[in-house]
């Protein structure tokens, strides 16, 4: 007799919570392998195919495609050859664990096989209260209490995803126990907890009094302040990469006093440095390495641009690895994949290492583990055509170096004027780390290795 076993979305690491399906990869009736992908989901920080640690058939998909589960929602069921054992996980799984998104098996609680009540059914694709093929799906075990009336919850544990949506309810003054959940089992997500700081910071307005612009008249305007009604626009929603970046931008500019300082450099001689090392054969040099080169360098001479710091210790945390963020544009908006070990890598594996990672952040393959972790973010924003930027700072790094377009202008060159190729850098720093000097000794460094690429043949 079939065992039907239940799969849900796993720990996909790095602190992330949920999850948005992008792709089924498999159809109510398909025959699974153990660890075979079956769906491919998005997280706030890269694409990721979820393999199930069951093999069998399956009976059930839980969500369609563009919807968004927390961790520990049902993914979907299937049914396995054997039964297992009484008091067992309900079969045998794969057991591996992939590091950010493994299919290490969850408690047996979470699995165990109970027969489902009388007038009930698994949901299917099609909707709630569906048989799939006659056979019954397993029943989650309630983790944790359901909502009372009004949204209010019994004396208990509250029953929230993370520690992080905790501490935002705290830190805003949201009573928890008032909320009810949208999660399994009432289970208290971010975006319940979003939802009603909106819902308190929203204007109050009086029963059937509409909203009238200033100057509106009748007709189509009227209509458009009607009570219920929004003004025309295109929603999009917040979630995914985008909502991941909104977040760490906003609480960059909430935490980090940032200061930006700028300088021209004469980037002539780097240029005909590099077509001098691509002409003597083997792999291209992109400018890029060359940056990252001189990044390196620059950080060893002032470490204080790569630290971080703990605002609960009030600690300054000064590292010693250079981790190299660089920011990627992609079609799903911008991300960071990061450089590992950048100071211990020359122009060659640095050229290697970008257009590995650039493609993979194209393609949307770039693990969660290769979009964390940075300790300074190196961006070249002169690809876009423009000279100079004020960046944000790359929470909770200390500094980010900014790199503009390469175009020729006048310039004084020993003591004539002469057109040269002339770019723009930029250093954003967190003024709790160091001061103006520092900052401006890392940028001053920076441009005259720009200037006399000779410069770094003291650090090589």
């Amino acid at each position: 007799m079939a065992q039907v076993l239940e799969f849900r979305l796993p720990d996909l690491g790095e602190g992330l919570t949920e999850a948005e399906i992008v792709r089924w990869l498999v159809e109510v009736g398909d025959v699974v392998a153990i660890d075979q992908p079956v769906v491919e989901v998005e997280t706030a920080k890269a694409m990721v195919e979820v393999p199930c640690p069951y093999g069998g058939v399956v009976t059930a998909r839980f969500g369609e495609e563009g919807a968004e589960l927390p961790v520990g929602a049902p993914l979907l069921t299937v049914a396995v050859g054997e039964p297992a054992a009484a008091g067992e996980s309900g079969g045998e799984g794969s057991g591996n664990v992939l590091v950010g998104y493994g299919t290490g098996a969850p408690p047996a609680r979470r699995r165990r096989v109970r027969p489902t009540p009388a007038g009930t059914a698994p949901l299917a694709p099609g909707g709630p209260g569906r048989p799939v093929n006659g056979v019954s799906a397993v029943t989650t075990v309630p983790g944790t209490p359901a909502a009372g009336p009004a949204g209010t919850r019994a004396d208990g544990p509250v029953p929230v995803i993370s520690p992080l949506v905790r501490r935002l309810a705290r830190e805003h003054g949201v009573d928890l126990r008032r909320l009810s959940g949208s999660g399994p089992d009432g289970l208290i997500l971010r975006a319940d907890v979003e939802s009603a700081l909106r819902s308190a910071q929203a204007p109050a307005r009086t029963a059937g009094t509409p909203v009238t612009p200033v100057g509106a008249a009748t007709g189509a305007s009227a209509a458009a302040s009607a009570p219920g009604t929004s003004p025309a626009g295109t929603r999009i929603p917040l979630k995914g990469v985008r909502g991941a970046v909104a977040d760490k931008l906003s609480r960059s500019r909430r935490e980090i006093p940032d200061a930006t300082c700028w300088v021209d450099a004469d980037a002539t001689e780097l240029m005909r440095a590099r077509a001098a090392m691509n002409a003597a054969g083997g792999p291209k040099i992109s400018l890029l390495a060359l940056m990252a080169r001189i990044c390196t360098a620059a950080l060893a001479r002032h470490p204080e641009l790569n630290s971080t710091v703990d605002t609960e210790a009030r600690e300054i945390v000064r590292l010693d690895a250079v981790h190299l963020g660089f920011a990627a544009q992609t079609e799903r908006g911008l991300v960071v994949p990061v450089v590992r070990d950048a100071q211990a890598r020359d122009a060659e594996s640095l050229t290697a290492e970008f257009a590995r990672l650039t493609e993979a952040a194209r393609t949307g393959t770039l693990t969660p583990a290769e979009l964390t972790g940075g300790t300074f973010t190196l961006n070249n924003y002169g690809v876009f055509g423009v000279d100079g930027s004020t960046p944000i700072i790359n929470h909770p790094e200390a500094a980010m170096l900014g790199v503009g377009r390469i175009v020729p202008k006048p310039w004084v060159h020993e003591g004539e004027l002469a057109v040269r190729q002339v770019v723009q850098l930029s250093l954003t720093f967190d003024h709790r780390v160091c001061d103006g000097g520092t900052a401006g000794g890392f940028l001053r460094y920076v441009a005259d290795c720009v200037e006399q690429p000779a410069v770094l043949l003291r650090t090589v």
